[in-house]
């Protein structure tokens, strides 16, 4: 069954409504994080501060992410992930709402913080529900439907921003995107499999307690599995943030060419998704599945590093290296899983998904001295690079946790 399919199915298959409503959840999560970037002219204008100053907005949402996801996952092994998830949901809804009323710049950023602490939830309470509540059979496909629908929400969130903007101004694109949060929290707090709560009861094992829950998050697999997520975040850091100026400064690359090749790399890196959600169906062996679409990600971005190509052949390119980076993301997902401990699904996708939160700090400092100090080139063979770097990472990989003493 297609992925496709596979969401059409939600009327009739309990599992596949979970998996609609998660994966919505992480639509929102995904909007949230692309929400003040479209609207930053506007917000700017109305407080009267720096660029500098808005960007602490940014920073602050990040750090508290990054420092809190991994104590969200262990509440969603201990209490469970779908209040949890709901709970995300109403307070950076609430938090984005309060902007809206704001009159303080400090008040902004205080809100910025409150809706970090809120998406603290998602990826341990998300990838929790999918595994306890779909089949092995489907795990792989319902992993891939969850990334693409988070990529969907980067991808609608600037258009629709900006359309809300000019109805009702850049508070009222603030109240809006608070709206959707509350209605996707709505539909999970109403959502029943076969009678019951979507988050049952019946979990996949003792959560790990005291000691034994670090042993688990400081084991070889689940630190390589971090190390590998925070790589995939610098590479994408580099690729979304800097391809286009870089290509300018490198090659004369016109905007226009540059960022048509930009969102082609966004737009098959999406399509990349769905692909790696059925292959993950077909072999268990996504260490290799992740390894090629790293090394087809390193070539593609080594060749433009090295070659001015022209507009059709640069598109294709990105594309290519956009693909490959879909791809793997199932990939991805299933590695983690296969070492992860029965009930302890919430602290490991929260200990390794923090990952995201630490390479998107890491890269906008490496990749912006790349450009401050003149060598464009490195954007691409930087990239190309860590995508090699990850490759290491997945093929040292531990298959198992070592066993408990």
């Amino acid at each position: 069954m297609s992925q496709v399919a596979y969401l059409l199915a939600a009327t009739r298959a309990p599992q596949a409504r979970i998996v609609g409503a998660v994966s919505a959840a992480h639509f929102v999560s995904h909007y949230y994080i692309i929400l003040l970037a479209p609207l930053l002219p506007f917000v700017r204008a109305d407080f009267g501060v720096t660029y500098t100053e808005i960007g602490i907005a940014f920073s602050v949402f990040n750090v508290v992410t990054a420092a809190l996801q991994t104590p969200a996952g262990f509440l969603v092994d201990r209490v469970g992930a779908r209040m949890l998830l709901i709970g995300g949901l109403v307070l950076g809804a609430a938090a984005f709402i309060a902007v809206a009323f704001a009159h303080s710049f400090w008040v902004l950023v205080a809100m910025f913080g409150l809706a970090g602490v809120g998406n603290t939830v998602y990826h341990p309470a998300d990838y929790t529900l999918l595994s306890r509540h779909v089949s092995s059979k489907h795990i792989g496909q319902a992993f891939s439907v969850h990334t693409f629908a988070g990529m969907l929400g980067s991808a609608v969130a600037p258009a629709t921003l900006l359309m809300m903007q000019s109805l009702w101004g850049w508070r009222g694109a603030f109240i809006g995107a608070g709206v959707l949060g509350l209605a996707v929290a709505a539909l999970l707090a109403v959502m029943r499999e076969d009678g019951a709560a979507v988050d049952v009861a019946a979990s996949n094992g003792r959560a790990p307690e005291g000691p034994e829950r670090w042993r688990v998050l400081l084991s070889a697999p689940i630190l390589l599995n971090l190390l590998f997520f925070v790589l995939l975040a610098m590479i994408a850091g580099g690729i979304y943030n800097y391809s286009v100026v870089a290509l300018a400064a490198l090659y004369g690359t016109p905007v226009t060419t540059a960022n048509t090749a930009l969102s082609v790399y966004l737009l098959l890196s999406a399509a990349g998704v769905l692909a790696g959600g059925l292959l993950v169906t077909r072999t268990d062996r996504h260490g290799v599945v992740a390894g090629v679409g790293l090394v087809l990600m390193a070539l593609s971005a080594a060749l433009i590093a090295r070659i001015n190509f022209g507009a059709w052949m640069l598109i294709a390119v990105m594309g290519l290296g956009g693909f490959a980076s879909g791809v793997i993301m199932p990939s991805r997902d299933m590695i983690v899983r296969a070492v992860t401990p029965p009930g302890s699904f919430g602290s490991v996708f929260g200990f390794v998904t923090s990952g995201f939160n630490i390479g998107g700090i890491i890269a906008p400092l490496a990749f912006g001295a790349i450009m401050d100090h003149g060598a464009p080139g490195l954007v691409f063979s930087g990239a190309a690079a860590i995508s090699l770097i990850a490759v290491i990472t997945v093929a040292t990989r531990p298959r198992k946790l070592p066993a408990a003493s």
